[in-house]
């Protein structure tokens, strides 16, 4: 997918070094190649940016340290008023840059808003996400917090990068589980909380005190008719009708209100619900139609593609008695997303262990003449454990995501909010409260690559002073308390000398705003929300070491005084649009 070239420093210094090479070894490059090589200095001390030379020595038959000087040479009249000074070091040529050309035309952008609006990507597909796919009368728990954050946060990059999107949710409402609690609350009639709140968790816990129960009558002459009712259960749900239809109907509405409340706490909505049980009948409808064409094989009585050729086995598609299975639905689900979104890309955010089960659907796709399937992406990540190793529903070892929400607010209220209590508004401590704690929990849950696993320890994501969601947010609310006191509103912005600004620490956390887009698009295009939150942290610790630094109140002069409150406010502007990317608000002080 092809960048825009919105950065205007890059741009004009791209501009100037083709014009030099252009002039200097008659050749004419395309600005955008020029463009897509700038990097940063090992060595901040070399400055802002690096040009590498290397791509060019074989057309040019000259060593890249020798191409550097010559287009070194032909910079010296480009006048260009970005560059300060040339460096070139080696194959590199390093650029200081003019801090007065940065504040008249990024950070004025940055503080007007216009910065975040720009147009990044050229022609970017229509793109369609599914995640978070919790599974109705289980129980929510801290784990499907990595699912929910990284959806929410690639959601958020797709759009602020322009693309035409659409994110869906895909719940699992049928299936074994369904039945074993049901089966469970038929036949042992456990009392019911009173309040419909609790009745999703209620739910929850009920699936594992289940399914334990079952395991315990495993090998005894209970076995059989406890397989038989999980039949009879399966069946009335699949055909609509029945004892066990009515109870599925009632209990499943417990399950997805329990979800509607954590979507709404975590700010997430979908542009669609789809649902097992409504892919259920239509896809064994479309895997006997693939069949009868003569797409697929049958094997014992079973249906299904031999991908061997590809290294992927056997993908079943019907079983022997007829039922289909999770490849069933999705192959299914994949046509009506195309169908129903007139999308151009469709990704999924489902655990590493549903790999291979991806690439079986995306292949069976291919071979049955579904001409999107090439768009079809499968998004992988680890487990989130917690100190004392992995979580199991079944097994009942989980962290209900509710309580730990409930625990969380108790927490930094107790430990944080209470002593503003009188000066602070109680709703103000309660709305600031579930900020930090959503904070917490979404910087922790995408901060980490995809590949690692995540283990959660609740007092580590809340700390103030080290690299988490509520660090950043003290960070945005401190900034924010500065800029009050010292009265930005009242600072004109337009007659501001940027060329105040001269100390190493801020000329580094003045560069380093001017990345914010690039360093987004970057995490967009590779699924990589560790480089923006990265970023975040990064960007917080240089204000911190230029606050240390540089007095904002007691600058030495008014012109310092103001070009250090505008970099403070254009910092915090940064900070707290790259938290609303991760889905956290910025309180305003904490």
């Amino acid at each position: 997918m092809e960048k825009t070239l919105h950065n205007k420093i890059y741009l004009s210094i791209a501009s100037s070094i083709k014009n030099s090479i252009d002039s200097g070894f008659d050749l004419d490059v395309e600005l955008a190649e020029v463009y897509g090589l700038f990097s940063t200095p090992p060595n901040d001390k070399l400055g802002q940016i690096a040009f590498p030379c290397f791509s060019f020595s074989k057309t040019l038959r000259m060593g890249p340290p020798q191409i550097s000087a010559k287009i070194a040479e032909g910079l010296k009249s480009s006048n260009n008023p970005y560059i300060k000074k040339i460096n070139p070091t080696g194959p590199y040529l390093n650029f200081e840059l003019n801090i007065s050309e940065l504040g008249k035309n990024v950070f004025s952008e940055i503080l007007s808003g216009e910065f975040f609006k720009k147009q990044l990507l050229k022609d970017p597909p229509a793109t369609l996400l599914e995640y978070s796919q919790p599974n109705t009368h289980k129980e929510l728990h801290v784990g499907h917090m990595r699912n929910l954050c990284l959806g929410n946060t690639l959601s958020n990059l797709y759009k602020y990068t322009g693309h035409n999107f659409y994110g869906v949710t895909y719940p699992g409402d049928v299936g074994t589980h369904v039945a074993k609690c049901l089966w469970y609350l038929k036949k042992f009639s456990p009392e019911m909380p009173k309040n419909d709140e609790d009745k999703g968790s209620w739910l929850g816990n009920l699936y594992s005190t289940a399914h334990n129960k079952l395991e315990s009558e495993r090998g005894t002459e209970t076995e059989e008719s406890n397989r038989a009712e999980l039949t009879k259960i399966l069946k009335e749900i699949e055909s609509g009708q029945g004892e066990y239809f009515d109870l599925w109907t009632e209990t499943r509405v417990w399950s997805l209100n329990l979800m509607k409340k954590l979507y709404s706490w975590a700010g997430v909505e979908f542009d669609r619900w789809y649902f097992e049980s409504e892919m259920d009948s239509p896809s064994v409808d479309l895997i006997k139609k693939y069949f009868d064409e003569g797409k697929l094989t049958k094997d014992q009585g079973a249906i299904g593609m031999d991908l061997s050729e590809d290294k992927l086995g056997f993908c079943l598609l019907l079983k022997s008695d007829g039922n289909g299975l999770y490849a069933t639905k999705d192959v299914l689900l994949a046509q009506e997303k195309f169908k129903e979104f007139d999308i151009q890309k469709n990704l999924y955010i489902v655990d590493v262990r549903q790999s291979l089960h991806f690439k079986q659907v995306f292949k069976v796709l291919e071979k049955v003449g579904f001409e999107q399937a090439q768009s079809c992406h499968h998004i992988d990540y680890e487990f989130v454990e917690v100190p004392d190793g992995a979580m199991s529903s079944r097994k009942g070892n989980i962290v209900p995501l509710m309580d730990l929400i409930k625990n969380m607010e108790d927490t930094i209220t107790k430990n944080y909010l209470e002593k503003y209590r009188g000066d602070w508004s109680d709703e103000e401590i309660s709305s600031t409260a579930r900020d930090i704690a959503n904070g917490a929990i979404k910087y922790g849950m995408v901060r980490m690559d995809n590949n690692r696993k995540i283990v959660f320890e609740m007092n580590e994501w809340l700390k103030l002073d080290g690299e988490s969601g509520p660090y950043l947010q003290y960070v945005y609310a401190r900034i924010n308390s500065l800029c009050n006191k010292l009265e930005f509103e009242k600072v004109n912005v337009a007659s501001i000398d940027w060329s105040a600004l001269e100390k190493n620490q801020e000329i580094k956390l003045a560069y380093q705003l001017t990345r914010f887009n690039d360093i987004v698009v970057d995490a967009c295009l590779n699924h990589k929300t560790p480089l923006l939150t990265s970023y975040l942290y990064d960007t917080c610790k240089l204000f911190n070491s230029f606050y240390a630094e540089c007095s904002v109140a007691n600058a030495e002069t008014p012109n310092s005084k103001n070009a250090r409150l505008a970099l403070s406010k254009a910092t915090a502007e940064t900070v707290k649009y790259g938290l609303s990317l991760l889905g956290v608000n910025s309180p305003g002080r904490m």
